[in-house]
């Protein structure tokens, strides 16, 4: 019971000495000691399957109309073709930077030993 005693004293003197708060240290150890932390983490992963099972729902939930209406169509092309247009760009300039670098590799004389 000392030994136990002696270590807390230790450990609120090693705290008050770097700035930590000692009361809430000892509710952190607290709860460790009565396994609270593990169930805290385990409800909030429950939690977040939770979240994405309902988003997943929520995606599937779609409109059959709207794959017969005109305009609904031509504004999902028009966004697709948006991302395509950026993405040819970022495929030049990537294959900029390749033949920059094959020509500088080429150019560079070998180093002498």
């Amino acid at each position: 019971m000392t030994q136990k005693r002696e270590s807390q004293k230790a450990f609120e003197y090693r705290d008050e000495k770097m700035g930590g708060n000692v009361e809430e240290d000892k509710e952190e150890k607290h709860k460790e000691e009565k396994g609270e932390d593990k169930k805290d983490k385990g409800s909030k992963d429950e939690c977040e399957q939770n979240d994405k099972k309902e988003k997943k729902k929520k995606k599937k939930e779609k409109n059959p109309e709207d794959k017969k209406d005109p305009v609904k169509l031509r504004q999902k092309l028009e966004k697709i073709d948006g991302k395509i247009q950026a993405l040819m760009a970022k495929k030049e300039e990537i294959m900029k930077l390749i033949n920059d670098a094959g020509h500088d590799a080429s150019n560079t004389p070998a180093p002498s030993s």
